[in-house]
């Protein structure tokens, strides 16, 4: 149902999972985790699901807060469950006991964050475009407000698809490329004409080592390749199906 990092699991007074697609209620495509909120899946069976996570974080169904995540670099703060609809951003920090930080994905890097001697948590949903735009270093900035130091923060990056299932095209290498030429060495051949893979964790452990991340761990979890215990964006339009599960990794202060 969950994985858990052993470097986070070290931390005095943090508890975290990066749940899995196993151990839920949902049916097809969705089976059976789903923790997508904006999915098409049957509400009450997302409902269940989120439950099962929030008991295991050790909080309140309603204290499982998730945001209305559009690949941007904003930053939440959170001090309770939301009243009326989720913030639009892509990261949340806190210092709260009674909230876990829930971030959703599908082939996007799901980045939890801990200062567990200050007593700060964070929590960050990084595809291309947050990465890009800086929501790993933005998160930092916001931890940091709340008394967190970055030499001492630990971030991990869970269930991510990996270089070998990412293949993107010519517009997008060049934007990369435009942005910093340095950036060519995410890139690799692929076997179709124009096209390269592109290998999204390694550029985020570059923005995390930017931001001045004191440790940051990958569990180098390959989500596209996975399909018994993780959902998958890219897969799923491979496949031409309609819509596709979310993943969900939570972060709480125990």
């Amino acid at each position: 149902m969950f994985i858990t990092s052993p470097d986070l699991a070290a931390e005095s007074g943090i508890r975290h999972a990066f749940f899995t697609r196993e151990g839920g209620v949902s049916d097809g495509i969705y089976a059976s985790l789903n923790g997508g909120l904006g999915s098409s899946d049957d509400k009450a069976a997302i409902a269940e699901n989120r439950a099962r996570m929030a008991r295991h974080l050790a909080v309140e169904p309603s204290h499982l807060v998730s945001l209305w995540q559009v690949h941007s670099p904003d930053v939440a703060v959170v001090t309770g469950p939301w009243q009326g609809e989720r913030p639009k951003a892509d990261a949340m920090v806190t210092v709260s006991r009674d909230v876990a930080l829930g971030i959703s994905t599908a082939d996007c890097g799901p980045i939890l964050f801990a200062d567990a001697e200050a007593r700060v948590i964070g929590a960050a949903h990084s595809g291309w475009k947050g990465a890009f735009s800086g929501v790993v270093g933005a998160t930092v900035t916001e931890m940091e407000k709340l008394g967190a130091r970055r030499e001492r923060i630990l971030a991990v990056l869970g269930p991510t698809i990996s270089a070998k299932a990412y293949e993107v095209g010519p517009e997008f290498v060049e934007r990369f490329r435009a942005e910093n030429a340095t950036y060519a060495r995410f890139f690799t051949a692929s076997e179709r004409a124009a096209h390269m893979m592109f290998d999204l964790p390694a550029f985020i452990a570059l923005k995390a080592q930017e931001a001045g991340i004191g440790r940051f761990v990958d569990l180098a979890l390959c989500t596209y390749g996975d399909e018994a215990r993780f959902f998958s964006y890219r897969r799923t339009t491979h496949r031409d199906e309609p819509d596709y599960g979310r993943l969900i990794s939570a972060i709480a202060l125990g």
